[in-house]
């Protein structure tokens, strides 16, 4: 199994090098990044790659460890007991199978996608250790251990809102996907917009990366709003020329919405373009 990237997703040599690393050792690998750069992609396009199914556990603030292995219903039970269901006598039909059962039970071996696990608790990663590591789990109801048939391939998430414990640490292989350069950009550009004019990309990247440096700015523009923009841009027939104008008293650009995503940065380019126009008096 060997990632060389997809036709869909524009993936770096060192982003390569990683998931390959990963593949090889066995290891999960721990992938960060700003949001919006693609790290969810990423095991999407791996499983289209390897040809080979992918399994999405998204985990929320009020996701617990044991969710990922199984769940028991006693509640159900109960209630089923209490009416003399048949289904009661076997406990295994209140066992509700969770991702990590499902990955290491699959006919093929899968991609796991373990999506943004610093929303959970801190001792989320640390209560999943022995299971990544030895790629197996007992179930207490049952009996029974659950054994991976084929060792997953876990892609893990971050957006690096809380540290992760050294001890799960040690046991991944870690890759941080810096954000696209402009040759780079250009390139994702192109393949969500094939055949998009010249000059309307050079100028929406220009006004992008421009608005990415401004000191101050609480939120950067991502990939995926580039992209956004770039189609709202397209949808309302834009000119280049538009983009193109370095009017500092029309510092915002036009559709910002798709760029700019809270008011203290929206307010922020609102006062230097009142600031640029005291100026220029």
């Amino acid at each position: 199994m060997k990632f060389e990237g997809t036709k869909n997703y524009i993936a770096t040599e060192d982003l390569r090098v990683a998931v390959n690393a990963a593949i090889t050792l066995e290891r999960p690998l721990l992938v960060k990044g700003e949001p919006g750069t693609g790290k969810t992609v990423l095991a999407m396009e791996v499983a289209k790659a390897l040809e080979t199914p992918l399994i999405e556990w998204h985990i929320k603030s009020t996701t617990k460890a044991q969710q990922g292995l199984y769940e028991y219903d006693a509640v159900s039970r109960l209630r089923d007991s209490q009416l003399g269901d048949e289904r009661v006598h076997d406990i295994a039909n209140y066992i509700k199978k969770g991702k990590l059962w499902e990955g290491f039970t699959h006919e093929a071996r899968p991609i796991l996608l373990i999506d943004e696990i610093d929303k959970a608790d801190i001792e989320f990663p640390n209560d999943l250790l022995q299971e990544l590591d030895r790629m197996e789990f007992f179930v207490y109801e049952t009996g029974e251990t659950i054994v991976a048939q084929h060792r997953p391939v876990v892609i893990i998430t971050s957006n690096n809102e809380k540290e992760l414990p050294d001890a799960f640490l040690r046991r991944c292989f870690f890759h941080y996907i810096k954000f696209p350069d402009a040759d780079t950009m250009r390139e994702i550009v192109d393949v969500h917009f094939p055949g998009l004019k010249g000059r309307l990309i050079k100028e929406a990247l220009s006004v992008f990366y421009d608005i990415r440096d401004v000191p101050g700015l609480k939120k950067k523009p991502s990939t995926s709003e580039l992209l956004d923009w770039i189609k709202l841009l397209l949808n309302e027939d834009v000119d280049p020329e538009v983009l193109r104008e370095r009017d500092n008293s029309k510092l915002i650009p036009p559709l910002h919405g798709a760029l700019l995503k809270n008011e203290q940065d929206v307010h922020l380019f609102e006062r230097l373009a009142f600031m640029s126009r005291r100026e220029g008096r």
